[in-house]
């Protein structure tokens, strides 16, 4: 008969515990890094389509991997292996030109070739504007319970698809803008809320984004919490997530 110590039994619990959580990481990063990652919307440049507190996940795989797929974005290679191209429509987390540290969420409005302009307040994609409809305002309810009502309109983008987009001020500072010609491998990202969105148009910010800097297309909202809320505040939940928007796909 034999007999097995209890400090044997302790240190090989230990040691599967440890394997456990060390193929648990594995999993984790082989998902992140090759199929999805999540994210949280931190400004409201996407009202209404995102809104502050969503958490979304982003498919890595929908265009291929660039450096910036890879945890910590180590400059191993230039350019994208396995290419896909975002097309117009797709929102897209992408690296900022300006600061490659730095994630931002945007809608993909041109494509390389394309030449895309403001004119007051109505997108044109050469040379011709795009279908857009008044729709009922977007009532946003702040601190207090004061409400504000924002102009809504619906676009519809060449190839067909539609969206939501917000317009705070009549005759912003954007709504008039030069020609921008979209460079071959770049493309040219606008936020949904017109008005209050550093994007493309923003030239020193932003600008013309390389296809190499762009790390996914959202997907779905996996999570949504109210703005000024914490998701680790797990007993604010019942009336603080917005169970609404949980698992709705990103349009």
């Amino acid at each position: 008969m034999s007999v097995t110590s209890g400090a044997k039994r302790t240190e090989g619990g230990i040691a599967e515990t440890g394997r456990v959580i060390f193929h648990a990481l594995i999993i984790a990063l082989v998902i992140r890094t090759f199929l999805f990652q999540p994210f949280n919307i931190p400004s409201g440049s996407m009202k209404a389509t995102l809104l502050v507190g969503d958490y979304l996940f982003v498919s890595k795989y929908s265009y291929g991997y660039s450096h910036y797929s890879l945890p910590f974005s180590p400059p191993l290679f230039s350019g994208r292996i396995w290419s896909g191209t975002p097309e117009r429509g797709d929102i897209v987390v992408f690296r900022l030109p300006k600061d490659d540290s730095t994630d931002y969420i945007k809608r993909v409005i041109g494509l390389p070739g394309d030449r895309i302009q403001m004119i007051e307040g109505v997108l044109n994609i050469n040379e011709k504007p795009i279908e857009r409809e008044r729709i009922d305002d977007f009532v946003e309810t702040e601190e207090g319970s004061r409400t504000t009502r924002i102009k809504r309109w619906r676009e519809t983008l060449p190839n067909g698809v539609s969206y939501t987009t917000l317009d705070l001020i009549d005759n912003g500072f954007y709504d008039n803008t030069k020609v921008y010609e979209v460079p071959d491998g770049h493309y040219f990202m606008m936020g949904d809320n017109r008005d209050n969105s550093t994007d493309s148009r923003v030239e020193s910010q932003v600008g013309y984004v390389p296809l190499e800097n762009v790390v996914g297309r959202a997907q779905i909202i996996f999570f949504s919490i109210l703005e000024g809320e914490h998701a680790w505040q797990v007993w604010n939940w019942p009336w603080a997530v917005r169970w609404s928007r949980l698992f709705t796909i990103v349009r």
